[in-house]
């Protein structure tokens, strides 16, 4: 059975979408079958991977018009790693679900078709979705689908801003339409190991979440920000670089815990 999980976090510019990118390359380098759900009307995690909707189909015709996802699924530079693509007009699903009946669970049963058929075994091992870095209806969506969620946070002054609010989006999904959602865990981002403030909140975050941290953490680093500009996970844009080193690092961890 497929193992989903959200990775969001409502700030932007927390390294959200480069992880849900270099995990689930990463993982799928690791020799495990990936799908990756852009659900960010950005589509920035289609972009980082080179690819766009094709013939205009994407993630919003799932959710609207009930699209099969495995009609809409892409290849990618990793083999075992597909993409369910993201365009604009998802922008436009935050409302147009507002007259769905049973709208919070419009994404649970598009992946559920595909991931969980009654018939035969999944197709893949582990479901990546990037959600927008909001609180609405697309999160809100992949919260009920989700068997756990991950939680970037950079470690940079304010990390801890706004978490509680997330928090509060969870524990309100919890109580409703997803019982069962968990904390996979929390992958923090953007180090810089020569500052002590870096350093302090990584301490902050750890006692925080206590024995939800991934011990692997995150670099600032150059190639990361240069990968997703040449379509390409950072692991294949630039092997040798600190930040292809520390997602290899993830993913291991990830696919250890999430068994």
């Amino acid at each position: 059975m497929s193992k989903i999980v959200a990775v969001m976090n409502q700030k932007g510019g927390v390294g959200k979408t480069t992880t849900v990118v270099n995990l689930s390359a990463c993982a799928a380098a690791l020799g495990k079958r990936v799908l990756t759900v852009d659900m960010d009307p950005q589509a920035n995690a289609t972009s980082g991977l080179g690819l766009s909707a094709a013939e205009g189909r994407s993630m919003y015709d799932c959710l609207i018009a009930r699209v099969p996802v495995a009609d809409i699924l892409l290849d990618t530079p990793v083999g075992t790693l597909k993409l369910a693509p993201a365009d604009i007009r998802l922008a436009a699903a935050e409302v147009e679900l507002l007259s769905i009946e049973r709208r919070e669970s419009a994404l649970k049963n598009a992946l559920y078709a595909l991931l969980r058929p009654s018939d035969s075994q999944s197709p893949f091992d582990y479901a990546l979705i990037d959600c927008p870095p909001s609180l609405g209806q697309l999160t809100i969506n992949a919260l009920t689908a989700a068997d756990s969620v991950l939680i970037p946070i950079q470690c940079e002054y304010y990390a801890l801003e706004g978490v509680g609010q997330l928090m509060r989006t969870i524990n309100m999904v919890k109580r409703g339409p997803n019982p069962s959602l968990d904390i996979e865990g929390v992958v923090l981002t953007m180090l810089d190991g020569r500052t002590n403030l870096g350093l302090q909140v990584v301490q902050e975050v750890k006692k925080h979440f206590k024995g939800k941290v991934f011990a692997s953490v995150i670099p600032r680093n150059v190639r990361l920000g240069e990968a997703p500009s040449h379509g390409l996970p950072v692991h294949l844009y630039d092997p040798r670089s600190v930040g292809a080193s520390a997602y290899q690092e993830l993913a291991k961890e990830f696919v250890e815990r999430a068994g």
